[in-house]
Formats: C-alpha cells, sequence, structure tokens
C-alpha cells in the first residue's frame, strides 16, 4: 500500500509546489495514454463528431436530416433534425417526449444530481464560437447544439451528412457498427468537393491515420507480427504519405485497402464470426474520441459551464457506445475525468465543477467493486493516480495551498484525494487485499500523511524565515531566532486548529492532534540541537527555553483537547510528543553555572587563605579581611541567582545554598587549620619516680640540667606570627564574624523568593535554606580555637612560668605569683581583641587550661618537684590566688562557673594533707577492688587516664611519687621498684 503513495516529502522538493489551487490554469496530461501517430484534437473530434452523427443517424425509425441553423427558425419549433434520441440505454425504445425542442427542455436531472446550478450562458454563434455582437438565436435542435459545442463549420457538418446519406443509399440496412467510417467515407468524397486540394489531402490523411490509430496500433485485438492484413495497410498508408489515394469505387487501391482494412477490423477477441467491426474501440483511441464528444457538454460561451440540455445530449452521446467500445464503467470514469480536469484548465476557481467531479467519482468507486476487468483497472489506475497527483501535490503542502479566502475548496479536493486513494488501494491494490483482515483505513492514513507533510513544510518555510532573519541580522546569535519561532509555530498551531482541522476532522478524528504532534516533533528537533550546543546560562538561552516550554504547554493543550474523545484518550499522541524538559534544560544550566560560582569561590578561598595575616587591626572587628570578601561574593552570588530570568528559583535554590554552605564550611576548615588541638599543647607525661628524701642539693644541681629536657617534653606547633595570641583570636572573631552573617544570609534569602515571580507567599516554608554545615564548622571551629588558644597560652607560651618553674625545688620559694603575673596581660590581650560573644568562652578554656596544667604540676611534675604534707597550705593558697585571677573582684567569669571548673583540683587537694599511711591503705585498698584476687600476689601498676580523682589508684599512686616522706620512698621502691630519678 506504501507503494501507492510513494511522494518526495523531502522539505525542498514540498517548498516548491504550486503556491494555491487558483495558481494559473493548465491542462493536466491525459491519464489515458497517447495515442501513437499525429492525430491532433480537431482530428479527433471531427471523427468524433462522425461517429456521433452516424449513430444517431442509423438509432431508431428515421433517418438523418439536415436543417441549417439560417432556417432552423422557420421550421418551427417542434421539428428536430436528429432522428428521435433513446433513454440513457443505447438498446431502449425511443422516447417520444424528447421530440421537443430544446428551447421547452425541462431543468436537468443530471445537473441535479452532480450538485450543478443552471447556467446563465450566452448564445453562441454560427460557428461554434461566443458571440461577441448582439446574441445570436439559441440552437433549436440537440443535433445543432453538439455541432456549435464540437466547433464543427456547417460546411463540414453538410459533407458529413452527404457522406453518410451516400453510404447508407449505398448499403441499406446495413447498421454503422458494421461499417468501418473512415473507409466508407473516404470512398464517398473526391478532391472536387473540397474547397482545394490541401484540404482534401489533409482530410484523406486524417482517415488513414485513423485506420491506422484503430487497426495497427491501438486495435481491440491484438495484432500478430506477420499478419498480411496488416503489412498490406502499413504499406498502403505509407504509400499514400508521398502521393493522394485513389479513392474511386473501382479502384484497384480501394479495394486493395477494403480488404485489408475489413479482414482487420472484423476480427473478434474469441475469435468467432460477428458482423461488428473493431476500428474505433481500442484502447486509448477510443477514450480520446469519446472524450472529445464528453467535451461538447462544457458550454463553450461560458467558461467551465456545463451545458442545461446535458440530459439530452448524453443521451445521444450513448448511442455511440457501441462503436467505440464504451459502458457505463467507462463512462463514469471519463466523465469523472473531464469534470475534474475541466475545473483544473479553467483557471481553478469553480468549486461546483469540482464537487461534480467528486460526486461523480462516487459512482466510480461502485464501480471498481464491481469489476476486476484488466483493461478497466489499468485505465482506473492511471486516472486516479493523474486526480490524486494533482490534489497531493495541493494537499502535502496545504498552508501554502488553502487560506481564508479558498478555503471552501480545501474539502472538495481532500474529498476527492482521499476517495482517489480509497479506490486505489482498496479496489485495485494486491497489497490491500492481502492484508484486508487489518481493516487498513485509507482515508485517516492519507489525511494523516497530508497533515504531516504539510506541517513539516509550514515549519521548514518559518525555519527559512528565520534563517534569512539572522542572515540579515548583524548579530549571530541565534537564541532570539528559537524564540521568535516557538511563537510562530504557536500561530501556526491555532490556525491549523480554527482553519484546516474542521475540515480533516471528517476523515481523520484526531487531525488537530497529529498536526501539533508534528509541530512538536519539528520544533523539538530544533531545540535539542540548541540545548546541545548551550555551554552557560544566558538571558536569551532562558527566553528560548521559557518560549519553547510555554509552546510545549500550548500544543500539548490543544492535543489533549482534540483527543479527549479517542478510544485511548489521546495517549498515543502524547507518546509522539516527548517532553522538550526545557525546565530540564534551564535547570541543568543554572546547576552549572551554580558550580562555577562554587568552584571559583572555594578557589578564592584556597588562595586567599594562604595569604591571609590575621592581623588584628586590619579592621574594626579584628575579623579577617578575607572573611569579608568571602561573605560579599556570596551575597553577590545570591543576587546574581535571584536576577536569573528562570521559572524555578525555589527548585534550584537548594542547590545553591549547599554550595555556598559547603564553601564557607571549606573558609572555616581552612581558618582553624594549623592552628592544633589541646593535646597538640598538652605535654607528654614523665616516667613515675620516688622522691629521694632531703637531697635537696641534688635538686638544685639537677633544676637547670634538665629544664630544656623538661621544657621538651611540652608540645610545639608550627612556627610563624600567624599562629600568635593576636592571630588566634581574629581566627575566632572571623569565625564568630561568619556565624553571625549566616542568620543574615538566611534572611535575605527568604525576601529575596518572596520576591521572585515563580515564588509563592508560604513558599519558603517546606525549603531547607540553613547554611547547617558552615554553622556546625563555626561552632565546632571556635570551640577549638578556643581551647587551642588557652592550652597554648598555658602550656606553651607560659610554659616557662608553670610548668618548668612552678614548685620546682623548695615549693615556698617558686609559688604562682609569677605565673599569675605573666597570665594577667594575656587576659587583658584576649578582653581587648575577641569579641564580647566569644571572649568569656576564650576565658572560661584558659581557666580550664590553667587548672589542667596547676593539677599537672602537683601530680607528674617529674622528679624535680616533691611536696610534704605542710606544703599542702601553700598548694592550696596559689590555687585559690588563681581561682581569684579568673573572679577578678566580680568583674571576671560567674562565680559558679569558676567553681564548677575548680570541682576536679579541690577533690584532689586534700591527698596532699593525708599521711602517707592513709594514703597507701587507700590505694591497696582500690587495687583490691579493681583487679580482686590478681592483687594478692603482687599489685598491678594502674594506668594513668588522666581524669585525676581521689577514687582513682592512679592519683593517689602519683601523691605518694611526689610525697617528699620516707615511707611512702620505701612503699614505691618495695612495690613497683620506682627510681628516683628519670
Amino acid at each position: 500500500m506504501a507503494r501507492l503513495f510513494k511522494r518526495d516529502t523531502n522539505g525542498d522538493s514540498l517548498r516548491r509546489l504550486s503556491s494555491g489551487p487558483m495558481a494559473s490554469s493548465s491542462t493536466l496530461p491525459s491519464p489515458f495514454g497517447n495515442i501513437s501517430t499525429s492525430l491532433s484534437d480537431p482530428d479527433l473530434r471531427e471523427t468524433a463528431y462522425e461517429i456521433f452523427v452516424a449513430s444517431c443517424r442509423s438509432t431508431g425509425g428515421k433517418p438523418l436530416t439536415y436543417i441549417p441553423q439560417s432556417s432552423s427558425s422557420s421550421s418551427g419549433a417542434g421539428e428536430r433534425s436528429l432522428s428521435p434520441s433513446v433513454s440513457m440505454s443505447p438498446s431502449s425504445s425511443i422516447s417520444p417526449s424528447l421530440q421537443r425542442s430544446l428551447t421547452s427542455a425541462a431543468a436537468s436531472k443530471m445537473k441535479k444530481a452532480l450538485g450543478l446550478k443552471p447556467s446563465s450562458k450566452k448564445s453562441p454563434g454560427k460557428d461554434g464560437s461566443p458571440s461577441k455582437s448582439s446574441p445570436a438565436k439559441k440552437p433549436a435542435t440537440v443535433g445543432e447544439l453538439m455541432r456549435v459545442q464540437m466547433r464543427v463549420s456547417e460546411q463540414t457538418d453538410s459533407r458529413i451528412r452527404r457522406g453518410l446519406l451516400r453510404i447508407a443509399a449505398g448499403q441499406l440496412g446495413r447498421r454503422v457498427e458494421s461499417m468501418v467510417l473512415p473507409l466508407e467515407l473516404l470512398q464517398q468524397f473526391k478532391a472536387s468537393e473540397f474547397p482545394d486540394s490541401h484540404e482534401y489531402e489533409a482530410w484523406q490523411a486524417r482517415n488513414l491515420k485513423l485506420l491506422e490509430a484503430g487497426l495497427l496500433l491501438h486495435p481491440l485485438v491484438p495484432l500478430e507480427k506477420s499478419d498480411a492484413s496488416a503489412q498490406r495497410l502499413r504499406q498502403i498508408i505509407r504509400g499514400a504519405s508521398d502521393r493522394p489515394l485513389e479513392t474511386g469505387r473501382n479502384s484497384e487501391s480501394m479495394q486493395v485497402l477494403r480488404t485489408a482494412v475489413m479482414s482487420l477490423a472484423y476480427r473478434s477477441l474469441d475469435g468467432s464470426s460477428s458482423d461488428a467491426c473493431h476500428w474505433a474501440d481500442g484502447f486509448p483511441l477510443n477514450l480520446h474520441l469519446y472524450q472529445m464528444l464528453l467535451e461538447a457538454c462544457f458550454d463553450n460561451s461560458e467558461e467551465g459551464s456545463i451545458i442545461d440540455e446535458i440530459d439530452e445530449v448524453l443521451e445521444l452521446i450513448k448511442k455511440t457506445w457501441i462503436i467505440l467500445g464504451i459502458n457505463q464503467m467507462l463512462h463514469n470514469l471519463c466523465f469523472t475525468w473531464i469534470l475534474f480536469q475541466h475545473f483544473v484548465s479553467t483557471g481553478q476557481v469553480d468549486n461546483d465543477l469540482l464537487s461534480a467531479a467528486d460526486n461523480q467519482l462516487a459512482e466510480v468507486a461502485k464501480d471498481a467493486k464491481a469489476t476486476k476487468d484488466p483493461i478497466y483497472s489499468k485505465i482506473l489506475s492511471s486516472t486516479l493516480s493523474s486526480i490524486m497527483g494533482w490534489t497531493e501535490k495541493r494537499l502535502l503542502a496545504y498552508h501554502d495551498t488553502f487560506n481564508n479566502s479558498n478555503i471552501e475548496y480545501m474539502q472538495t479536493i481532500v474529498s476527492l484525494g482521499v476517495s482517489a486513494a480509497k479506490i486505489l488501494v482498496e479496489d485495485i491494490s494486491h497489497e490491500y487485499r492481502r492484508k484486508r483482515k487489518e481493516e487498513t483505513d485509507v482515508a485517516r492514513s492519507r489525511i494523516d500523511t497530508y497533515i504531516r507533510s504539510s506541517l513539516r513544510t509550514a515549519f521548514a518555510q518559518k525555519m527559512e524565515e528565520a534563517d534569512s532573519n539572522r542572515r540579515s541580522s548583524k548579530s549571530q546569535s541565534t537564541t532570539p531566532v528559537l524564540s521568535i519561532l516557538a511563537k510562530d509555530i504557536g500561530d501556526l498551531a491555532s490556525k491549523e486548529k480554527e482553519l484546516f482541522s474542521p475540515i480533516l476532522k471528517k476523515w481523520h478524528p484526531l487531525a488537530a492532534g497529529v498536526a501539533v504532534a508534528t509541530l512538536h516533533s519539528c520544533y523539538g528537533n530544533e531545540l535539542k540541537q540548541f540545548i546541545a550546543g548551550l555551554a552557560e546560562l544566558t538571558p536569551d538561552t532562558v527566553q528560548v527555553l521559557k518560549a519553547a516550554d510555554k509552546l510545549e504547554k500550548d500544543l500539548v493543550h490543544i492535543a489533549v483537547e482534540d483527543s479527549v474523545d479517542s478510544d485511548d484518550g489521546g495517549k498515543s499522541l502524547i507518546r509522539e510528543m516527548p517532553p522538550y524538559e526545557a525546565e530540564l534544560a534551564i535547570a541543568n544550566l543554572v546547576k552549572a553555572w551554580i558550580k562555577t560560582r562554587v568552584d571559583r569561590l572555594k578557589e578564592w578561598v584556597d588562595r586567599n587563605l594562604q595569604q591571609e595575616k590575621w592581623n588584628p587591626g586590619a579592621n574594626r572587628d579584628s575579623c579577617a579581611p578575607s572573611v569579608v570578601e568571602v561573605l560579599r561574593i556570596i551575597d553577590e552570588t545570591l543576587d546574581a541567582f535571584f536576577q536569573l530570568p528562570i521559572p524555578m528559583h525555589p527548585a534550584l535554590l537548594p542547590d545553591l545554598t549547599v554550595g555556598l554552605d559547603r564553601s564557607l564550611q571549606h573558609y572555616v576548615s581552612k581558618a582553624k587549620s594549623g592552628c592544633g588541638t589541646r593535646n597538640t599543647f598538652i605535654p607528654s607525661l614523665p616516667a613515675l619516680t620516688r622522691c629521694e628524701v632531703g637531697s635537696k642539693l641534688w635538686k638544685k644541681k639537677e633544676k637547670s640540667n634538665n629544664l630544656q629536657k623538661r621544657r621538651s617534653q611540652v608540645g610545639s606547633m608550627n612556627g610563624g606570627d600567624s599562629y600568635g595570641l593576636p592571630q588566634l583570636c581574629v581566627r575566632m572573631n572571623t569565625l564568630h564574624h561568619v556565624r553571625a552573617e549566616l542568620e543574615n544570609l538566611e534572611k535575605k534569602i527568604v525576601t529575596c523568593l518572596r520576591n521572585v515571580e515563580s515564588a509563592q507567599a508560604d513558599i519558603t516554608n517546606g525549603l531547607d535554606i540553613k547554611f547547617e554545615l558552615s554553622l556546625a564548622a563555626c561552632q565546632e571551629g571556635i570551640q577549638q580555637l578556643c581551647e587551642t588558644t588557652a592550652y597554648k597560652v598555658i602550656f606553651h607560651d607560659l610554659s616557662h612560668a608553670l610548668w618548668d618553674s612552678l614548685y620546682v625545688g623548695e615549693t615556698a620559694s617558686s609559688r604562682i605569683e609569677s605565673f599569675l603575673r605573666e597570665l594577667d596581660p594575656t587576659l587583658e590581650t584576649i578582653s581587648n581583641t575577641v569579641h564580647n560573644r566569644v571572649r568569656n568562652r576564650v576565658i572560661t578554656a584558659l581557666m580550664k587550661a590553667s587548672f589542667d596544667g596547676f593539677l599537672l604540676v602537683i601530680l607528674a611534675g617529674g622528679p624535680l618537684r616533691a611536696f610534704s604534707r605542710q606544703d599542702s597550705q601553700i598548694i592550696e593558697d596559689d590555687f585559690r590566688s588563681l581561682k581569684d585571677l579568673y573572679l577578678a573582684d566580680g568583674d571576671g567569669l560567674p562565680v559558679e562557673l569558676v567553681e564548677k571548673a575548680a570541682t576536679q583540683v579541690k577533690n584532689v587537694l586534700p591527698l596532699l594533707r593525708t599521711d602517707t599511711e592513709s594514703l597507701i591503705e587507700r590505694f591497696k585498698r582500690m587495687i583490691a577492688e579493681t583487679y580482686g584476687s590478681a592483687a594478692k600476689s603482687r599489685y598491678p601498676l594502674p594506668p594513668t587516664s588522666g581524669h585525676w580523682s581521689p577514687t582513682e589508684a592512679n592519683t593517689v599512686l602519683r601523691v605518694l611519687c611526689y610525697r617528699n616522706d620516707e615511707a611512702a620512698t620505701r612503699f614505691l621502691k618495695k612495690t613497683y621498684n620506682l627510681p628516683k630519678k628519670l
């Protein structure tokens, strides 16, 4: 079936189609095939008239008489020149009712059946041409009307009738179908009966060509190559081309001609003998001759108009069927073609003619189902292919062909094309008959093809216009072109829905849906290429994608609306329209935009933090200049994001906030990196030793020698001013500044979000716009920096005043005052530099670090330290002084906070007052409780946990290690064999 309708649907070929049905008048090539001889239309017309007159004369009982136009008016209204005509079938009896003059003819039944209106014609002149002066009298008889319509002169008509009378006189009772009319006429006239010899020779040549066409070139019964009669006839015709043929009754050449002609004419298809001659009933000669007769049905004086007397004319024309081998089916087919051909050749402006052809084609469709005659099928196929070729040339690009001014033609042209296609497929196609069970819907298939082809053509034209505009424009950007194209396609879809779909819906219930699906596909292909070439988000890009999104919504709406009543609810159509995903394309571009900004920010952070000096005097907030710049970049990024002309800010905002959040988290991480932690500065604890009671001289000698060794036990950190106390304070201020600004950023986002067109009033309720990673990093970073600063100050910066000297040697001579004097400026620096919201946290950390350092001195200070029970009071007084430093007479930390931090020290200090025996007993009891039976033979050495407590064995053991007491020394020697020196 597809082969029947194979067409070039290439866009270039379609754009070359005619711009409309009224483009120009033209004559279509005949679908019947060419006659293989040089017979002109006037030759065929005169021959057809001769057959017509002969056929009418031989039918009925009255002889054929001729009344010239000049005397017809005096002969009376009731007299007829032709013999009484018969009804529509040539074999029917004579109808007396038709023996009236044309002036009294009733309204044409045929014209009514074809849907044609009565014509308002001008009377033709005698020679068959429209009269330009005063109107001539109307022909009085059907015979005279036919002469005028076929443009036969009175002189020629007179000669034809005279020849027929002579034939009749010489062959009484012989019927016209048993004669070879050109042969008989050749014998009836001499050159003297013509105005000149040239006319006679042309007349004789025409008749010989007819014999050649009917008997040699297009015979009804195929010829064998060796046929002697055919060879003789060819010789005679070739000879006559050099000199005229002698046609006298007793002429030898005429006798030879007659013998050859009659031998060929009397052959029959089944080989049986018959008195019927076959000289004008071979294809396509008979159809060309019959076409000349049917042309008489069209008024010469009113182009394209069918004469009102068509019923009577056709009655007589059908008398020629027996000679021409025409039947009702061939008549219907030929008449359909004549109607259609006249519509085309007369400027394609008479829709009545087109409708008549469409109505007549309905009869052809019935005939096609009734016969499978191969010759008829061949002619039918050729004729319908010609009609369909013309209609499809217009329907495959109907947007070019039709508009508001000529839309009334479209339905008829569609009907004609679809009807032709249905006959070709259903009644001629063998392929269709093999697949008939599939119930192929030919009409729907053709309409589908017309719609898709025409919309593709229209789209291609819009694209050409867009390309032309782009070439003529100075700008090379293609984005505005696709925006304009989207609007044009939307207008095209609306035009389709309003103008064309109501017509096409008669044959295709989803006409509008198919149209918009085609447009959707065409635009989608262009959009896909556009998106593939995108590298970044620009306002023009967003404009195109938004236009595409709007177009898609409009097209889908039309498709859904058109398919509400379809079997599948339009699912098949929607499947043809895969989403443009314009919003996804925008989203991907925005995500790329976000990634670029975030990556750029991270690079900036890495580059600038390497150069950051952490100078407290850089600004009044004592924070890093880099953080001010980072927050400014983030602020600008948010502004730029909300200025993007996109419809989905809320949906993409989380991507941006997460990226910015991670960037800030990265900044915070970098800001605290390299500063270390509390464990970086806590000294490693020396191995346990026992006191050498009374050896003060050794202690003094060892003090200076071991100072550097002990100092090396204290942790160190990366050198450089970036990690000094002021710089650490700036880092803490920086992180606090970030934490404080996070709230402002969140408020800004909420405000911007409510102002964008794509957001709703409560859109922020369900959105995650928290900088949670940054906030957590700031809180953790500030805590880490507070502790790092505190432990660095106590164990690194003031190590010489605490770890290296406090209680070294004589307890009473190396007390805490020196450490407190050096700690005071540190507190002042912190108070002056650190933000007030962070200050107390730093001082609290410093307090805890100093308390931890105090405990380490008395519990893990190494062999240079030894305490007696009497030293406990000094130590308690020193610790009280340390606490008072942080209380600052009520201006420092809250009492509750200080007392809570001092709890561990206060719990351990009473051990220094406890006598040695009690400490040893407590230690033994703790070991027994902890280790059970394993402690009976030998006391295990309790591990150092670092959590000092009077209830913890390691803490009690350490008090014994630093007890300047003989009993303690013996116990440690006996139990663990601890050395006196490191």
